[in-house]
Formats: C-alpha cells, sequence, structure tokens
C-alpha cells in the first residue's frame, strides 16, 4: 500500500491556567494564535490552536486550559508523549535562552541524542518542551514578534515513552509507514517521507517505567497528518484489521479525526490535512474571536459566560 502519513499534525495537551498558557506561547514562544475555540467534547474548556501563520499541519500545538474544572495534575510514564519538541534554526539557541529567561522561563542544555543542540524547558504546568536547532527546516516562520532567524519553524518531533518498543515500532512500521532513522541506547527515532522536522517520533523504551496518568501538564495525544478523508477512512479499515480500536470519524471542523491506542498505550490521532482554519475567519483574523462549531452555537451566550476572560498579546 501507499503509506499516506505525512508527518506530525499536532500535539495536544491539557494545561492549567488559560492566560497563563496563551502568555507562554504566544509572547515567549512567538507562536500565532490560529483559533481560539472550545473542546469539542467539553465546551465549558477553551480549545487553544497555536502554529504558523495558517496553522499549517505539523507547526500545530494545542492546549485544554482546565483550571477551576476539577482536574488533578498527570503523571508522567509509560503510554504518553513526554517531550514535545519545536524546531528552531541553528544558532539560534542563546536568543531563545534570553527571550525565555526574559519571560521568567529558566532553560536547560539538553544533551542530544542525535547531534543537534538543544534546550530545554517547562511551562507553568508541568508541561516538558525542547527547542532543537537545526538547518534542515526550510518551512516559513511565523515571525509576529520573533525575528525570522530564530522564530519556531514548527513541531520538530515528539518523544513518547513505552515499557518495550517492539509492538509499537512494528505497528509504526509496517502499517503506518514510518522507518527507523537512527537509534541510541534505549531510544529509537522512526521518521516518514526520510524523516527531518516534523516528520519524526523518538520511541523510549523504559521497562521499569510506571503507567502515565493524563492530567495537568501532560499531553493528551499526537496527532498525525494524512491528505484526504478517503486515506483517513482506508487506513482506520487497516488499523481495525490489525486489531487497534479506532473510533468512528470525528469532525473537528478544521479537519477530520480517528483516534486510537498503540501497542505501548499512547493515544494516536490521525486528522487530514484540511479544511484548515480560514473556513471561519479571515487569515489576516485568525484566533481574534471565540469561535464555536456550528452544534454549539444556540449555546453561545452560556458558553461564553462560562469561559474565563482572556487576552491575546
Amino acid at each position: 500500500m501507499k503509506h499516506p502519513i505525512l508527518g506530525l499534525h499536532h500535539v495536544t495537551a491539557t494545561v492549567d491556567d488559560a492566560q497563563d498558557d496563551l502568555d507562554l506561547c504566544v509572547k515567549a514562544l512567538g507562536l500565532r494564535l490560529v483559533k481560539k475555540t472550545v473542546n469539542f467534547d467539553n465546551h465549558h474548556v477553551y480549545h487553544f490552536y497555536y502554529g504558523d501563520e495558517r496553522g499549517t499541519p505539523g507547526t500545530i500545538w494545542t492546549t485544554f486550559p482546565y483550571k477551576d474544572h476539577g482536574v488533578p495534575a498527570g503523571k508522567e510514564g509509560a503510554g504518553q508523549i513526554a517531550v514535545t519538541s519545536f524546531s528552531v534554526p541553528a544558532g539560534s539557541l542563546e536568543f531563545w535562552r534570553k527571550r525565555l529567561a526574559s519571560y521568567g522561563v529558566p532553560t536547560t542544555d539538553i544533551e542530544s541524542p542525535f547531534g543537534d543542540a538543544s534546550i530545554g524547558f517547562s511551562d507553568a504546568s508541568g508541561l516538558r518542551f525542547e527547542l532543537v536547532a537545526n538547518n534542515h527546516d526550510h518551512r516559513t516562520a511565523w515571525t509576529g514578534s520573533v525575528e525570522r532567524d530564530a522564530a519556531i519553524r514548527g513541531l520538530h518531533s515528539v518523544t513518547m515513552i513505552v515499557r518495550q518498543n517492539q509492538r509499537t515500532l512494528d505497528l509504526m512500521t509496517k502499517l503506518l509507514g514510518y522507518h527507523v532513522v537512527d537509534e541510541s541506547e534505549n531510544r529509537v527515532r522512526v521518521g516518514v517521507h526520510g524523516g527531518g522536522p516534523g516528520k519524526v517520533i523518538d520511541i523510549v523504551s523504559d521497562a521499569d517505567a510506571t503507567g502515565a496518568r493524563n492530567g495537568l501538564g501532560t499531553v493528551h495525544h499526537v496527532a498525525m497528518a494524512v491528505s484526504t478523508a478517503d486515506e483517513q477512512l482506508r487506513l482506520r479499515q487497516e488499523l481495525i484489521q490489525y486489531g487497534c480500536n479506532v473510533t468512528e470519524v470525528r469532525d473537528r471542523c478544521y479537519f477530520t479525526s480517528i483516534y486510537f491506542r498503540e501497542p505501548g498505550g499512547v493515544l494516536f490521532e490521525v486528522a487530514t490535512a484540511g479544511p484548515g482554519f480560514a473556513i471561519d475567519e479571515d487569515l489576516s483574523g485568525l484566533g481574534s474571536s471565540l469561535k464555536l462549531p456550528p452544534w454549539e452555537e444556540p449555546f453561545r451566550e452560556e458558553i461564553e459566560a462560562g469561559l474565563a476572560p482572556v487576552a491575546v498579546a
């Protein structure tokens, strides 16, 4: 078969405070807020999408801010995305150390297993991030507040933790079209279409890892991109035949999605590349107003009254 996975689509996490999240992602990291909407499964909670100018698949980071909704802190462990990495230009890490420090975000130097210089930091919820400096990423960065020679290009990769990687690798290489790009100790990097920023996933094996628990400060899922709804449906059938428990296709307005857990327990999503975030807002105004799916519009007044007020720089 022709494997339809294009690369990463987005990563979604559960965070604490909505304003803290906006300040980190927009002000400190210089990402664009491309959509301010609600969690389609819980309209009492925001869903923020950040990315490049258009929210191109592979650049998207998304969050559910669950402050004051009784959600406890999560726990890192097996069956979870532990680190989300963004791609930045080679030579820009000193800029990022200083910039993040100016926003009260300390950084640490990371010993990269595959050679690219990296720094790590965490958000107020405890989510772990890395900035990976490289000269292999030719995507056009959003430069709303960060100059082009330093700005984030998009997602670089995610790091997932499993107890044993054999069945995970089997699914990813035999069905999803990934191939092994590199290996280092207990880590295997897999990629599609040659790998590179936005197209790789690191699988870390830790036989002694305790099970992860979703909650504040943890990644909920990682999404991979496919071009069309037909490819998504075909892949869904192949996943079911493989033995995965796959959801029905879900309408996320800006794309359609299916969800399943890979053998190591990490929640995967496969999302279509379109129709994209400009279907209900002009490109110049993305993220400027609260957008609701059509089925939630009758409840707009109630929804808006229950959401915390936020300001976007």
